[in-house]
């Protein structure tokens, strides 16, 4: 779709906790103040991310979408440190800077940063949210769509989230035997 768009799409990727919002230690406990070998689903990915973003833009980028693919098409586990390598050497990460930059806990920063800010200034409880100008935050669950419709589909669950701000939820019920 963004190859569709173009440059009148920008998508600012940011990182969110659904381990820190779903928490039962109560609001002071911080899924990134946890000490080294905590055992987390997701703290491992979100360090290989941003050591993946270290390395640039277009690093990342090429670092979400295999690992995207590695834990949603795969099943792999991506809380493995040789899942996230492998994923890193796949997208043609600087392996050495990789590794060193995962294992520094100051990466940690900015997933507190993106995650307080989805929380506390745009209410964000799940992913995937999707911000579009003007703060409107929509959370949205759905099969991908067929490629040809992903365009449409975007424009029209934009036109929703922007002009429609009296809609708070939709929810398509599902029979219980799907």
């Amino acid at each position: 779709m963004q190859e569709d768009i173009g440059t009148k799409l920008t998508i600012n990727w940011r990182y969110f906790s659904l381990e820190q919002v779903n928490s039962q230690q109560g609001a002071q406990w911080k899924i990134w103040e946890q000490p080294e070998g905590y055992p987390s689903r997701g703290l491992r990915a979100f360090r290989a991310a941003e050591a993946a973003r270290r390395q640039g833009e277009a690093a990342f980028e090429r670092f979400h979408i295999a690992l995207i693919r590695a834990r949603h098409e795969q099943r792999r586990d991506i809380a493995d440190t040789n899942t996230l390598s492998e994923v890193a050497e796949s997208a043609g990460l600087e392996m050495v800077r990789f590794q060193r930059d995962i294992s520094d806990r100051r990466i940690l920063a900015k997933l507190a940063e993106d995650h307080t800010f989805a929380v506390e200034t745009l209410g964000v409880f799940g992913t995937p949210t999707l911000v579009f100008p003007e703060r409107q935050a929509i959370f949205l669950k759905m099969s991908p769509p067929a490629p040809e419709e992903s365009l449409s589909v975007f424009t029209e669950v934009r036109t929703l989230a922007e002009r429609r701000r009296n809609i708070q939820e939709i929810k398509r019920p599902q029979p219980s035997g799907k």
